[in-house]
């Protein structure tokens, strides 16, 4: 699931060419705006007239795209209101296990980050995070993997130790990549910044590729002729597991996260993901405006965010009103929503004119993934024990065709209690999950793996009693993350272009989208920043705001990186 074969098999040559270009940024291709440049640079993000310093921004949602924009707004000056159905985090959440020792944690949601995310890893770094290695399958620090696919088994370090086809199948996806995307020529201009020729590829790419699947790219592909290289492609994948969940996606929506290499190289946060919105909640900005220094998001709240918005409706003065689920009511100039854009439609009431009609039917066709993972907390490490008779690692990172699809060890150390993820599955596999309790699937997941190893007794390892999510189920979420469907690309652009509002009719202003839904790129942290920031950057400038010259904003250079225009007719 990579564009490329796992760094653990290139060779020498390939490794001091890879290692040579400039470092790779999530600096995708339909918008090639260098947000870390943005956010790095001693200017700061902009300011805002004195006379509306202190004035009220909504932000509805306090994941990690609410949060960013909450702080960024806070730091110039504003008063950001944070409204939280849920929890801080959003789909960082980490969670313990009970009766356990509190460093074991299970990452529900995200747990994986690529380094091209350099705007997240801006804020990582902000709030003093560490990070490590992601055990992937096939990645240099996984000790080991088992590949099991129709009842037969391979144990691998590298993909080398795998029967010839598994290579075989990974050299077709590089080809097919090359032959019907022009992969090495867009990953050198993303990591070159070469604005012109990212946007000379991809506006012909975007115009062919736009109603293909990516199911439907594979199959055009010679490379990709065998029937069978394409199911080991889809159960298998190379990175972080089969694509085979993601088949009837948009081809576009794939490209963009193998063009950035946001599939490679992952890191973990250490302690747990969820710690990054947390922590800018408690943050207290060096550098910030109007607001006294100790000032944090949680001091403006009183420690904790507004409720629930249970309606959004427009009112006379070119204001947005709120209504919490306390009952509480209030009129802002500016609010930006970063919660998962279907609660537009079913938890909140809207009035029709909060948003052109064409951005409703955007928001309403929307494509979410369903996402299911199951964590059990164990003594140690037991997989690292070696096995008498074969010297093999007792068990190991796990692909198979079976119903856990994906498993995943943590640990954190020899001799310290440890994680298991035992099953992490998409789409039909996470569905055929969701009556089952979370015993009712340890159990069924405990058997797809004792046929896989079957001398190993997971079982008599465990300390404690199984977590686990159906984010199709979260009443607040209904789904992991979007993923465009072919012939979606135009709903995408009006939902991520919605913060340059001088397009807008001037009735329609006012209310910002924000949030991974929005990004171009499908379910990454990453997209959940760049959208804050592009809110920062709408918000700023709905209040008389501006950027410092030496450092312009996505708005301030939108029309010459603006995403590709297709037409309607």
């Amino acid at each position: 699931m990579t564009s490329t074969v796992p760094t653990a098999v290139h060779d020498e040559q390939e490794t001091r060419a890879h290692q040579a270009l400039p470092p790779m940024t999530m600096f995708g291709p339909d918008f090639p705006y260098a947000y870390d440049d943005f956010l790095a640079h001693p200017a700061g993000l902009g300011q805002i007239p004195a006379t509306e310093h202190g004035n009220e921004v909504a932000v509805i949602g306090g994941g990690l795209s609410g949060l960013v924009t909450a702080y960024e707004l806070m730091k110039m000056g504003l008063r950001p209101v944070v409204y939280e159905a849920d929890r801080i985090g959003g789909r960082l959440r980490t969670v313990g296990f009970d009766g356990c020792d509190d460093v074991l944690t299970a990452e529900m949601g995200a747990m994986r980050f690529p380094p091209s995310s350099t705007a997240l890893q801006h804020y990582i770094d902000l709030v003093g995070l560490k990070t490590r290695p992601f055990p992937n399958p096939l990645a240099p620090d996984t000790p080991s993997t088992v590949v099991d696919l129709k009842g037969e088994s391979h144990y691998a370090r590298t993909i080398d130790d795998l029967p010839p086809v598994y290579r075989e199948v990974a050299d077709a996806w590089n080809a097919c990549l090359e032959e019907g995307a022009d992969f090495s020529d867009m990953n050198r201009a993303i990591r070159e910044r070469d604005v012109p020729r990212i946007r000379e590829i991809w506006a012909r790419l975007v115009e062919k590729l736009d109603n293909q699947t990516f199911y439907g790219f594979l199959c055009d592909s010679s490379a990709f002729a065998s029937f069978r290289h394409r199911e080991i492609f889809g159960q298998v994948g190379f990175g972080t597991g089969g694509w085979d969940t993601d088949f009837p996606n948009s081809i576009l929506e794939i490209l963009r996260v193998v063009y950035t290499e946001a599939d490679d190289h992952h890191r973990g946060i250490v302690g747990g993901s969820q710690q990054l919105p947390l922590r800018l909640w408690e943050r207290e900005p060096e550098k910030i405006v109007h607001w006294p220094q100790g000032t944090s998001l949680s001091s403006l709240h009183g420690g904790d965010p507004r409720p629930a918005v249970t309606r959004l409706h427009r009112a006379a003065g070119d204001r947005v009103v709120v209504t919490d689920a306390s009952g509480d009511i209030r009129s802002y100039r500016a609010v930006v929503f970063t919660a998962q854009s279907w609660m537009l439609l079913s938890k909140i009431d809207c009035d029709d004119s909060l948003f052109p009609i064409d951005h409703w039917t955007a928001i309403e066709r929307t494509h979410y993934m369903e996402s299911s993972k199951l964590f059990v907390p164990v003594d140690r490490p037991f997989w690292l024990d070696k096995d008498e008779i074969t010297g093999r690692d007792t068990m190991s990172m796990t692909l198979t065709d079976r119903m856990t699809r994906g498993t995943y060890l943590l640990d954190d150390g020899p001799d310290r209690p440890a994680v298991i993820c035992l099953s992490y599955t998409w789409c039909d596999d996470s569905l055929k999950w969701l009556p089952l309790s979370a015993n009712e699937r340890m159990e069924v997941m405990l058997k797809s793996l004792s046929e896989i190893y079957r001398h190993v007794d997971i079982r008599k390892h465990i300390i404690g009693s199984p977590v686990t999510v159906s984010w199709e189920n979260e009443p607040y979420f209904m789904g992991a993350f979007k993923a465009n469907l072919p012939g979606h690309y135009r709903y995408q652009r009006r939902l991520f272009t919605h913060f340059m509002q001088d397009r807008l009719p001037a009735d329609k202003r006012g209310i910002f989208l924000a949030g991974d839904d929005i990004s171009w790129t499908a379910g990454w942290a990453e997209g959940a920043i760049q959208t804050a920031l592009n809110a920062v950057w709408g918000v700023m400038h709905r209040f008389g705001g501006a950027t410092d010259p030496k450092n312009p904003g996505p708005g301030d250079l939108y029309d010459e990186i603006a995403p590709v225009e297709l037409p309607e007719d």
